[in-house]
């Protein structure tokens, strides 16, 4: 489905992103995990068109999205949801999702859509008149992901889901993730917490200084030596 080819990234005249490839099968759950600065959400931006590289190639579904805007790579099924939530906090619930459709032209099945989003996150229907901006952090997460799932995504970048949020708001919200993944929403996510991100994806890869020093299965990458010691915690 998502092809990354040896793309490169810089800000200004710094390199941040060096080679970098990696793939995402349709229905896959892949992770990617390393190191703060490692160029994890540089990776989400290139992908998403908020930050075209410099060099290499990324397609998706078989059609070039290298140099495509954020708009037409939304349009295409991508979505992106950023580090820090990002919801617009001054306007309703409801309207912060319906920014989530802003592209579409299928009117007539942005309401189920939405009262789709309602069933599965019903704190966001209850609040559905309140701003943004007075929900509780777990609330606006569950916001920012209903947002993306507004666009009927064929694949949901998250960028660090479970980033400032209390401990049983983020077992929740990783809980939401892998049903959107299971009902055959495809998922890359970045995230800071490595152990959870590898028991919980097919496929992951590590990022180091903007390379990618390893790949695998979530389970194999677990008892990587490597990943136990610099990203787990483990003494080898």
């Amino acid at each position: 489905m998502l092809e990354v080819d040896n793309i490169e990234c810089r800000y200004g005249k710094v390199d941040v992103l060096r080679k970098v490839s990696l793939s995402v099968g349709k229905g896959e759950f892949v992770a990617l995990i390393g190191a703060n600065g490692a160029g994890k959400s540089t990776t989400l931006k290139a992908i998403s068109g908020l930050l075209p590289p410099v060099g290499g190639r990324i397609t998706f579904e078989g059609e070039d999205i290298t140099r495509a805007s954020a708009r037409r790579i939304l349009e295409m099924g991508i979505a992106h949801c950023p580090e820090g939530r990002r919801v617009f906090p001054y306007m309703t619930v409801q309207e912060n999702l319906e920014m989530g459709c802003y592209r579409r032209r299928d009117w007539k099945h942005m309401s189920d859509d939405m009262d789709a989003v309602f069933d599965r996150f019903p704190v966001l229907g209850e609040r559905r008149a309140q701003a943004a901006g007075t929900l509780s952090g777990g609330e606006q997460q569950l916001l920012a992901i209903g947002r993306a799932l507004m666009s009927r995504p064929k694949l949901v970048l998250f960028d660090e889901p479970s980033l400032g949020l209390a401990p049983n708001n983020v077992q929740k919200t990783f809980e939401y993730i892998m049903e959107i993944n299971r009902q055959g929403t495809t998922v890359l996510m970045v995230e800071q917490n490595a152990y959870a991100a590898l028991e919980m994806c097919d496929r992951s890869y590590l990022l180091e200084s903007g390379h990618v020093s390893l790949e695998g299965r979530g389970d194999d990458m677990i008892h990587n030596p490597h990943v136990q010691q610099a990203y787990l915690g483990m003494e080898v």
